[in-house]
């Protein structure tokens, strides 16, 4: 089981200093760290670095954790066949396979696509969305697909609040506000970090929703690190270069989990 587990990631990590192609070559050379070094100088790898930190940032520590935890607040006060219907609508769009939602949001965004007729019917003019804003186009699809994860995280952590607690500090003439900062946000501390670390990661991994809508593009516009190793690898048949960016996206995937590992232990 350990020689089943350890060993392709010991390949990985092998292949990465060498200059393995996919065709071209008979056998591959030990390179040392220049596939390391190359990516600190490559355009395309910087390009790729800062729209996943862009990609990561808004649609995941932002978009579903801000979305994620309204929608479980205003859950908490809706109407039984309300949170019913909203957690189905919700949670099924976090169930659906990622390349089957990249695909569905694909269609939404597209010039002929949903959301442009329904800007038609309002009288309002439509965009190329995939080609004008293609990241702001997959980090909105991002939102809506990984949305739930943060609704259920913040649904159990809001019950399991005393009533007590809310009802003396309302007696006391606290507002809305204050009880929110002073009683709601300290006492949700430990799942704000959960969630953010597990949403991080998981956003830092999203490759099918990308590539079934946009590939990356128009011009690399939407190329996160996952795209941009996929191209290096599999396009271009870098694969020692594709690897290697694999590993610096695993070391930055294990630098998140630290620095939220660490706030969680300081919590508690």
């Amino acid at each position: 089981m350990l020689l089943f587990l350890a060993g392709p990631v010991v390949w990985c990590v092998l292949l990465a200093f060498t200059d393995t192609r996919l065709t071209g070559q008979s056998s591959a050379s030990w390179v040392g760290l220049a596939n390391f070094r190359h990516a600190f100088v490559d355009a395309g790898f910087r390009n790729a670095v800062v729209l996943t930190v862009v990609f990561t940032a808004g649609s995941s520590i932002v978009g579903q954790n801000a979305l994620g935890f309204a929608l479980a607040a205003l859950m908490r006060r809706a109407s039984r066949p309300v949170r019913t219907l909203t957690g189905t609508v919700v949670v099924a769009a976090w169930v659906l396979p990622e390349i089957v939602a990249g695909f569905l949001l694909y269609t939404f965004f597209h010039r002929r696509g949903t959301l442009n007729a329904i800007l038609s019917q309002l009288h309002l003019p439509p965009q190329n969305w995939l080609f004008t804003l293609p990241l702001l186009a997959v980090s909105l699809a991002n939102v809506w697909r990984g949305t739930a994860f943060s609704m259920l995280v913040y649904s159990a952590a809001l019950a399991e609040i005393p009533r007590d607690v809310h009802e003396a500090a309302l007696v006391d003439g606290a507002t809305g506000l204050r009880r929110f900062w002073h009683i709601t946000l300290p006492l949700l501390r430990r799942s704000i970090g959960t969630n953010l670390m597990l949403n991080t990661l998981q956003t830092l991994s999203v490759f099918g929703l990308i590539w079934a809508m946009t590939r990356g593009g128009p011009a690399a516009r939407s190329q996160t690190l996952p795209v941009f190793m996929y191209d290096q690898a599999f396009l271009k048949s870098l694969i020692g270069y594709g690897t290697a960016v694999a590993l610096l996206l695993l070391v930055v995937g294990a630098v998140f989990s630290g620095v939220y590992l660490r706030l969680l232990r300081e919590e508690g």
